[in-house]
């Protein structure tokens, strides 16, 4: 509650309190006051443990920040949570993120593109940016036949890809994609496919997992990735690894709509996955 209160009194308008009884709270964070040419949208989850056992859950929002930007700003606020175990750290956040701006305010970085200024779909956009639902049923010998044909050149084929039902809540939009895969090759050639799909590669977050069953260690080889929402991906593996799927890799790709979620943004990403995995 003090910390909360001294955040509240040090950045004024700039801190919102989105939810008090969840503790949900966001604050807007520019590289400088007068003529802010960089901005970004911190939004955190207060969870019953912090500060003592638990990190903040947070979001990381601005039209700009893609890719190694924010997997390194990501890393920086993880690396101080890790500093400071048990201590507020909201602050120290807050102001690392400033930090950030001002490096790139004072770099040659080319300013953000000010016609993006959201995440979220225009209103006139419709649904056109999800790709279309394809029933998996229809293919599913063909998917059986691809996992255990022995093709030697299984490396250099990219597997079928499979799309499932969009679910939207609140502006944001989810929609799994599922790919059989027997080798880590074909991961890699599955993601590169997806992103060539412009709409896919602006998704806010990508989530994936995937599990591969090796016959002759009798092993599998498995990893995930949760593309900047913090543990989505080691659930969305969990999930995987309880409904006992192997030789395939799910993709969750979010579009933010400019709402904070919470935990339902997991409920949704799960139930994604699942319903795309029992098609």
């Amino acid at each position: 509650i003090d910390e909360i209160e001294a955040l509240s009194s040090i950045y004024g308008e700039d801190w919102c309190v989105v939810d008090e009884d969840e503790k949900i709270y966001c604050i807007k964070i520019s590289d400088c006051l007068d003529q802010p040419k960089w901005t970004l949208c911190l939004q955190v989850i207060l969870p019953p443990g912090y500060p003592t056992a638990e990190p903040p859950i947070y979001q990381l929002n601005a039209p700009w920040l893609r890719g190694q930007d924010y997997t390194e700003l990501a890393n920086s606020l993880e690396e101080i949570y890790v500093q400071n175990l048990g201590e507020s750290i909201l602050y120290l956040w807050v102001e690392k993120i400033r930090e950030v701006l001002i490096e790139k305010g004072q770099s040659s970085d080319p300013e953000p593109d000010i016609k993006k200024t959201t995440e979220e779909v225009d209103e006139d956009d419709g649904d056109d940016f999800l790709l279309d639902y394809q029933p998996i049923q229809e293919d599913a010998i063909q998917m059986l036949n691809y996992i255990t044909s022995e093709n030697h050149k299984v490396d250099e084929e990219l597997p079928p890809i499979h799309h499932g039902n969009p679910v939207t809540d609140r502006r944001s939009t989810f929609q799994a994609h599922l790919a059989p895969v027997v080798t880590p090759r074909q991961v890699k050639r599955v993601l590169e496919k997806l992103y060539e799909n412009k709409k896919i590669a602006s998704a806010t977050h990508n989530i994936y997992a995937y599990r591969i069953y090796c016959e002759d260690k009798q092993t599998f080889l498995q990893d995930c990735e949760d593309d900047g929402e913090t543990a989505a991906g080691g659930r969305l593996l969990h999930l995987m690894q309880i409904l006992n799927v192997h030789n395939v890799l799910v993709v969750v790709s979010r579009w933010y709509g400019g709402i904070l979620l919470g935990p339902d943004r997991f409920k949704h990403i799960n139930n994604c996955a699942r319903n795309v995995l029992v098609e």
